[in-house]
C-alpha cells in the first residue's frame, strides 16, 4: 500500500520543522484579540521603558503673561514643573494548557477558543485598571501647585436627559479648566449607553446628532467621544496582590467617567507576549500570554467622575 503524501500545515516552504507556523499564528491571534477587545490603550498617555521598576512622567504648568512697561527689561518667566511616578505592576499572566498537541495544531476552533480567552482576560484587566485610574484622577488633587484638581459631578437620577445633562456639565467643567477640546472621552456602562442611544436629540441629524438608531450606537455628545464599556469600576474594591499602583477604592456610586488622554498614563515594561513549552511529563503544551505594565494619575484636572448623589 502506498503511503499518503502529507501536506504539513505548519511547515515553512515544505522544509524544516513541521510545526514552525503553529506557535506564530497562535501568538498573532492572542495579540489581535487583545487589540480588538481593548478600548483604552489609545485613549491615554503610554510610555515604554526597557528596564526599571517605575517611570517618571513630567508635568508642566502654564505660562504667565504681563503688561510691559516701555523701557523695562524683559527677563523671562517661570513655568512650574512637577512629575508623577508610575510603578510597574507585577507580571500579569494568562495561562492555558493544551493536553493534546495534535488537537491544538489541527483543530483550529479549539485553538481559537483558547486564543480568544487569553486575549480577552488581558485586555479586560488592562481596561479595568485604566478606568479605575481615571476615577482616582477625578478624585485627586492638583499635580501643579495652583492648578486644578479633579472633579466629581453628581446626579440624583440617570435618565437619558440626565445623562446628556451630565456630559454637558463635564464639557463646561473642562472648558473652564482649559482642557483641550480634542480627544475628550466619556465612558458609560451598557445600561446607560443604551438609554442615551434612545434619545432623539442625540441621534437626530437635524439637531447635529451623531449616531445610528438602527444600530444603537452613539458617537459623540457635547464634543465627547462616547465609549461603551463593561469595565467601569463598581462596588468597594480592595487591592489585589501584585498591584504596585492604587487602583482600589469605593466605586459604589460611580456611574460614568469623562477624561482627556493627559489625565492618566501607562508605563509599559514588557509588552504583550506569548511563551510556550511542551512538557513531556504532562504530554501537553503550556501557553502563557503576559505583559508587565502599570497605570497612574498624571493630570487630575483632565478627569471627571459622574456619580450618584
Amino acid at each position: 500500500m502506498t503511503n499518503a503524501t502529507v501536506s504539513n500545515l505548519g511547515q515553512v516552504n515544505e522544509s524544516g520543522a513541521t510545526d514552525a507556523l503553529f506557535l506564530k499564528l497562535f501568538a498573532g491571534e492572542v495579540i489581535t484579540q487583545f487589540e480588538e477587545k481593548n478600548v483604552m490603550a489609545d485613549k491615554h498617555q503610554t510610555r515604554g521603558i526597557s528596564n526599571g521598576k517605575s517611570a517618571s512622567f513630567p508635568v508642566m504648568g502654564t505660562a504667565d503673561a504681563f503688561y510691559h512697561t516701555p523701557g523695562n527689561e524683559i527677563t523671562g518667566g517661570k513655568l512650574k514643573h512637577a512629575e508623577r511616578i508610575i510603578a510597574v505592576d507585577d507580571l500579569l499572566v494568562a495561562p492555558a494548557f493544551i493536553a493534546n498537541i495534535d488537537e491544538a495544531k489541527n483543530h483550529y476552533d479549539v485553538r481559537s477558543t483558547y486564543t480568544k480567552e487569553l486575549g480577552n482576560v488581558l485586555a479586560n484587566t488592562y481596561d479595568k485598571n485604566v478606568l479605575r485610574t481615571v476615577v482616582q484622577a477625578a478624585r485627586g488633587t492638583a499635580t501643579i501647585t495652583g492648578s486644578n484638581g479633579g472633579t466629581t459631578i453628581t446626579k440624583t437620577s440617570f435618565t437619558a436627559a440626565k445623562i446628556i445633562e451630565a456630559i454637558f456639565n463635564a464639557a463646561e467643567e473642562f472648558d473652564g479648566k482649559d482642557i483641550p477640546e480634542d480627544d475628550r472621552y466619556v465612558a458609560l456602562p451598557p445600561a446607560l449607553y443604551y438609554l442615551l442611544a434612545q434619545d432623539t436629540k442625540v441621534m437626530n441629524k437635524d439637531w447635529g446628532g451623531a449616531g445610528a438608531y438602527a444600530e444603537g450606537s452613539v458617537l459623540r455628545v457635547a464634543g465627547f467621544t462616547v465609549v461603551k464599556s463593561n469595565h467601569l469600576p463598581t462596588g468597594n474594591q480592595t487591592a489585589d496582590a501584585g498591584e504596585n499602583n492604587v487602583y482600589h477604592g469605593d466605586f459604589s456610586k460611580t456611574k460614568m467617567v469623562a477624561w482627556h488622554p493627559s489625565a492618566v498614563g501607562t508605563v509599559k515594561l514588557m509588552d504583550l507576549g506569548l511563551e510556550s513549552e511542551y512538557d513531556i511529563r504532562r504530554q501537553g503544551t503550556l501557553f502563557v500570554a503576559k505583559y508587565a505594565v502599570g497605570h497612574g494619575i498624571l493630570r487630575p484636572e483632565a478627569a471627571i467622575e459622574i456619580a450618584t448623589a
